[in-house]
This record gives C-alpha cells, sequence and structure tokens, in this order.
C-alpha cells in the first residue's frame, strides 16, 4: 500500500497490516453484542478506510468499557478534571479556597455532634495480659482506655 508519492501510508504510527493486526485483537475484548453489531454495520477489516474507521469505532467502544468500569470516585474525579480545563487559574484557586472551607466548617459541626472523650493508647509492646497461641508472623498488641 503506497500512495502516489510512493512513501508508505501509515496510521497512527501503523501499517496497514499492523492496524488489521491491532483491529482483530481489540474486537476479541469486546462483548458478543458489540461484535455482532460491528458486523451488523458492515465495519469490515480489509481496504485502508475500512481498517482505519474499524479501528475508531472499536477504540470507541473501549473506551466506552473504561468508563463504564470507574467507581464512582473515580468518575467524580473524572468529572472535577474535564470541568477545571474549562475554568482559569483564578476560578480553580477560588473554588479550592471555598471548597477547603466548606469541608472545615462540616468537621467543626461533625465534632461538635460526636465528641470524642475518650482516649485511647495502644501498647505495641511484646507482652500482653492474655497468652495466645502466635503465629509466626502475627503481632500482638493490647489497647488501653483511660
Amino acid at each position: 500500500m503506497t500512495d502516489k508519492k510512493g512513501k508508505k501510508r501509515n496510521f497512527k504510527g501503523m501499517s496497514y497490516r499492523d492496524v488489521q493486526r491491532a483491529n482483530s485483537k481489540n474486537r476479541t475484548k469486546l462483548h458478543k453484542e458489540d461484535r455482532f453489531f460491528l458486523k451488523e454495520k458492515l465495519y469490515k477489516n480489509i481496504g485502508w478506510n475500512n481498517v482505519i474507521n474499524l479501528y475508531q469505532r472499536i477504540e470507541e467502544i473501549l473506551n466506552r468499557y473504561q468508563i463504564e468500569d470507574l467507581t464512582l470516585e473515580e468518575l467524580f474525579l473524572e468529572v472535577d478534571r474535564i470541568g477545571n480545563k474549562y475554568l482559569t487559574i483564578k476560578e480553580i484557586e477560588n473554588f479550592n479556597q471555598n471548597f477547603s472551607r466548606e469541608v472545615n466548617e462540616i468537621s467543626d459541626e461533625i465534632d461538635k455532634q460526636f465528641p470524642d472523650t475518650e482516649i485511647q493508647f495502644i501498647d505495641f509492646s511484646k507482652q500482653t495480659s492474655k497468652r495466645y497461641q502466635k503465629k509466626s508472623n502475627q503481632k500482638s498488641y493490647r489497647t488501653l482506655k483511660f
């Protein structure tokens, strides 16, 4: 596969055959319904344009799988990262300051509602009051309450 100037054609640094191999390999990672969808919509792994279109479509589907597998926390972090692209540095700093202030106020309110009046000390000495049969990799300690 060469173009009119005699240079080999590449797509994302891959030759025609490399793109075909990547399509075949990535197609096996897809769910059965998505493989059937590609076949139904006549995506083929033959011909430069078809190979490129198939590669892009498989990439879109695999990206969708990654988003589906994210935890709620990871989704919020991703949304925050995307949202920050559209804010100025000053707006981000203001938001972070306001957010920090709100978190501190919530923390203070929690401390008022649930005061921790009990002090705990953890004794990491080797001797404990109770004797247990130790396993070779087990460490023991005792907790003292005042």
